[in-house]
């Protein structure tokens, strides 16, 4: 495994080259390592600003080249973020290094953790959080497609569609403490009080019984966490959800 050493000398190197790289223009340090929170199990992100003028791919691929060659990689994968690319490297090492290509015109903060190492940056652009309206409907929306799951016995969609109501619940949870909702990175500083209830919905076992239980608790969750943001909105959700719960086991009500 990496040590801290190891990926404070590999960042060093990547800022070296980022130096040398006439197509790079500006650089900067993201993540933890920007603002001094790194532990033993942190990686590196580094954002790169490339020329108007550079060949996009060809920068690109000379990076990828490099951590292939001189550092180790054994994947990556690329995420987008409009028309930036992240390109997420694995290391033998098991160390992480995310480098984000960005075109010069879009290069800036989009978070607090950005510490800029060389060139400019543009004013930060505010980063998009979720409305509380949206996790609580993706809530019931997950909440849905666990009935019908539950109903065809489709046990592991449903686990991972409870789950899903389970991780709305958390961040309507971290949306009101004002934590961070994304990628779950405020539920270990929600209060233990907020917490306690929503570890019932965890799935012990795949069974039908267990599910259904878990179902249920995950729905109170949800309805609970509603009813903070809006009481309104969570009363003409409660007689849907609850119908959700009844028929969840595959019986429809008879018409009289």
């Amino acid at each position: 495994m990496f040590t801290p050493e190891h990926r404070g000398a590999l960042r060093d190197s990547l800022i070296r080259a980022a130096h040398a790289d006439p197509r790079v223009v500006g650089a900067a340090v993201t993540g933890s390592g920007a603002v001094g929170r790194e532990d033993d199990w942190s990686d590196i992100d580094l954002a790169l600003s490339v020329a108007a003028d550079a060949d996009h791919d060809a920068v690109l691929a000379d990076w990828t080249a490099r951590m292939y060659a001189d550092h180790g990689a054994v994947a990556h994968l690329d995420v987008f973020r409009g028309a930036t690319r992240f390109r997420v490297f694995l290391l033998d090492s098991t160390l992480q290094v995310d480098l984000a290509f960005w075109r010069a015109e879009e290069f800036g903060a989009t978070a607090p953790t950005f510490r800029l190492l060389f060139g400019d940056a543009n004013e930060p652009k505010a980063k998009r959080v979720p409305p509380a309206a949206e996790l609580v409907g993706m809530g019931w929306l997950y909440a849905l497609h666990a009935r019908s799951s539950l109903a065809r016995g489709r046990l592991w969609q449903a686990e991972y569609m409870i789950s899903g109501i389970r991780d709305q619940v958390l961040a309507l949870a971290c949306l009101r403490h004002g934590l961070a909702t994304d990628q779950a990175r405020g539920i270990d500083e929600l209060p233990e009080t907020v917490t306690a209830p929503v570890t019932g919905a965890l799935v012990r076992e795949l069974a039908p019984g267990e599910l259904h239980r878990a179902f249920g608790v995950a729905v109170a969750a949800l309805l609970a966490e509603a009813r903070h943001e809006d009481p309104a909105l969570a009363d003409r959700l409660t007689g849907p959800l609850r119908e959700l719960l009844a028929t969840s086991a595959g019986s429809r009500p008879t018409a009289s």
